[in-house]
């Protein structure tokens, strides 16, 4: 069960009121505008993250969860083309679908409840400094995380009366999304999700896998036991045998 946080994003409210002075009508099903990932480990490392929530909560239809894709939150941001586009980010209570942007004007007022950026050596200062102050000033988003999947830098923070909170790692490193009721924390140098049980969430083919082990192990544990029966079995007849008793007459 999720465990959602007491200070969720608010709505826009006066930035609609904006928008409505420079816009009489909103711009609809805008295409995301974002520059390519700028490596591998960028793109791999968002498509997990993705992935993961997905197959996590397959059974939900109140979340979104997307990537690289533009938050079209204000006019002056469109006229400037000045898009901010999370590497990663949730949205709760939202409907479940595919999207080519998110408009908050579109989608009731609604920013990420959580953000996750990865950061590189052309934006970690803006994710750092700039896109920190957005998200806690404007966006108000509840949970912002940053990690670098090169040198493994992994921060987190939590709003708290509208200033950002460090989230305090566990013994693991891991950090607390109070947002989402889940972890997040560093396994074979990736972000991954954990449970509050300290449950590393599997990807599908990883829970066939382990499935797999699981199933051959319950095999050799059943052999095992079936050798070592009849060793002892053997054992018996021999030790009998050797004290002039014959085993099969005992059964008689």
């Amino acid at each position: 069960m999720v465990r959602l946080d007491t200070n969720p994003p608010q709505s826009v409210g006066a930035d609609i009121e904006d928008i409505t002075d420079d816009i009489k009508q909103f711009p609809t099903n805008l295409y995301s505008d974002e520059p390519p990932l700028e490596t591998d480990f960028h793109r791999e490392q968002i498509d997990l993250l993705i992935r993961l929530l997905k197959y996590w909560w397959q059974d939900r239809q109140d979340f979104y969860i997307s990537g690289n894709l533009t938050v079209y939150y204000n006019a002056k941001q469109i006229k400037k083309r000045d898009f901010r586009g999370p590497d990663v980010f949730v949205v709760l209570g939202a409907e479940k679908r595919d999207r080519r942007s998110w408009a908050v004007w579109e989608e009731g007022g609604m920013y990420p409840n959580v953000i996750i950026e990865l950061l590189s050596s052309s934006t970690a200062t803006v994710d750092r400094g700039a896109k920190k102050k957005l998200y806690q000033n404007v966006w108000r988003v509840p949970d912002y995380f940053w990690f670098h999947p090169e040198t493994m830098e992994f921060e987190g923070f939590h709003l708290v009366n509208g200033r950002y909170e460090a989230i305090s790692p566990t013994d693991d490193g891991w950090l607390w999304s109070a947002q989402l009721g889940l972890y997040l924390g560093i396994s074979d140098r990736q972000l991954r999700w954990f449970t509050e049980e300290g449950q590393l969430i599997p990807l599908p083919e990883e829970q066939e896998r382990q499935a797999k082990e699981q199933a051959l192990q319950a095999e050799e544990a059943e052999r095992l036991a079936k050798e070592q029966a009849l060793q002892r079995a053997e054992q018996l007849e021999a030790l009998l045998r050797a004290q002039g008793i014959d085993p099969d007459r005992l059964l008689e």
